[in-house]
């Protein structure tokens, strides 16, 4: 198989110290590769490295002249919201295709699952699934041979992703696939890299397979680890009972050999089997319950995707009550995710930060309640506001604590004062949650959270 892009030592280094060193890897026609690794370790920034969105500090990245490499994002760019299904892909044509080809965007979308009524749509109405599917097409619209996709799956419905897993097996080129799904893994790739520690592990194994691999080399690594840490001791010991001996006898050979040993201790820890860092971080939400019988009544209040669009369904009488916790279910472009930026919105208002056209009996919440919200865009983090600025607007803490809370989260210090811009993905869906977990809301909504570290 031809080579489609090649790393060589690439270092990439952000403000906090180095995300990656001195990774090397190849890339070759029709390879399906799984990316995988904790939110954080650099996968979407290993992406905009390949695609010269940003450039490494060391080492080379070379693409061959043949290939031709599409990048399919997390979230929609929001220069595509006001556009249509229609527009979002046939943008991506030249002019002279789209005098010729044009007719290709139909039936590309026709293939992502969209209709005819569809089209239309702008892009900004979708839910997260058909916003993956659009992307997805205006990557296909090119003929890529190689598509880097950054976790696709997340946002989908069950069938949504058994249409995504049909379409990865059926996909022709080659793709490096970054995902928590390791179900999806498992089905649609043939090999894997893990990046911990900032480097890169490479199997020739799809992710489960991988991964007890990499859990083999790991209790491998303990065990020589602990053997190595105790032929250190035992030499450490006998140099410094020499030293001693050496000191009170007035023994120049002894003292001698003492020096030596302790040379030879300085060199088995340099040399000694490193350990993995591990996953820096484990959710944990708190809140506080609110005695009250009902937190939130809704009856019969239209749902739409804008204000401007026509309702998706109108919703029964529903009450929510402290401790309650409740899953809303439905087909991707079904409403979930209208309904709780509907609710988000009424809170806003009765606090004077946003504006919704207020139904006063439809939609009732406590009058004592505090509600937090986790929007799946992210939307809710200015990008211009540091980490630290970022969490006070959650939390009116001293700033000690705010520390204390981006450390414990797996934000180093020297990060505090990093923008929201600079963060990746799953840095940002952390950050948040940190966020709501310090303000102590009474109620949570959270629109499709990603929580799993591989």
């Amino acid at each position: 198989m031809s080579t489609l892009l090649s790393a060589k030592q690439v270092s990439y280094h952000t403000t906090s110290g180095p995300l990656m060193d001195d990774i090397t890897f190849t890339v070759s026609r029709g390879n399906r590769i799984g990316l995988v690794g904790h939110n954080g370790c650099g996968k979407s920034t290993l992406l905009k490295l390949l695609t010269s969105k940003i450039t490494a500090e060391e080492g080379e990245i070379s693409l061959a002249k043949h290939c031709h490499i599409e990048h399919v994002e997390q979230h929609l760019p929001p220069t595509l919201s006001a556009l249509t299904m229609h527009e979002a892909v046939s943008e991506r044509l030249s002019d002279e295709e789209k005098q010729t080809d044009i007719w290709r965007v139909d039936v590309l979308l026709n293939e992502m699952g969209f209709n005819q009524a569809d089209m239309s749509l702008t892009a900004g109405t979708l839910s997260g699934g058909e916003h993956t599917r659009l992307l997805l097409a205006r990557a296909l619209i090119n003929n890529p041979d190689l598509l880097l996709l950054d976790e696709p799956s997340n946002h989908m419905d069950l069938p949504t992703l058994f249409w995504l897993e049909s379409f990865l097996k059926a996909f022709k080129g080659g793709f490096l696939l970054v995902s928590h799904d390791q179900k999806l893994l498992d089905a649609v790739t043939d090999s894997t890299w893990i990046m911990r520690d900032r480097t890169l592990y490479s199997f020739a194994l799809p992710c489960s397979a991988a991964r007890t691999e990499l859990a083999a080399m790991d209790e491998a690594d303990e065990a020589s680890f602990k053997e190595e840490q105790k032929e250190i001791d035992r030499v450490a010991k006998s140099a410094k009972r020499l030293a001693v001996w050496g000191h009170t006898y007035d023994n120049e050979d002894l003292s001698r050999k003492a020096k030596t040993m302790e040379k030879r201790v300085e060199t088995l820890k340099a040399n000694q089997t490193e350990l993995s860092e591990g996953t820096p971080w484990q959710l944990k939400l708190k809140g506080t319950a609110l005695p009250a019988n009902r937190l939130l009544e809704i009856n019969n209040v239209d749902v739409r995707p804008a204000d401007d669009a026509d309702a998706l369904y109108l919703t029964p009488e529903l009450q929510l009550k402290s401790g309650d916790k409740v899953a809303i279910l439905g087909q991707n472009g079904t409403g979930k995710s209208s309904l709780l930026r509907m609710l988000w919105q009424r809170f806003a208002a009765l606090q004077g930060n946003g504006s919704l056209r207020l139904i006063e009996e439809a939609i009732r919440l406590h009058p004592k309640s505090k509600v937090g919200y986790y929007d799946q865009t992210l939307q809710q983090l200015d990008d211009g506001q540091t980490m630290m600025e970022a969490l006070s607007q959650f939390a009116p803490l001293p700033t000690e604590a705010l520390k204390m809370a981006l450390i414990k989260a797996g934000f180093p210090y020297a990060r505090h004062q990093q923008t929201i811009e600079g963060l990746s993905g799953g840095e940002r869906s952390r950050l948040l949650f940190v966020g709501l977990t310090l303000a102590d809301y009474h109620m949570l909504m959270l629109d499709e959270p990603q929580t799993t570290w591989i």
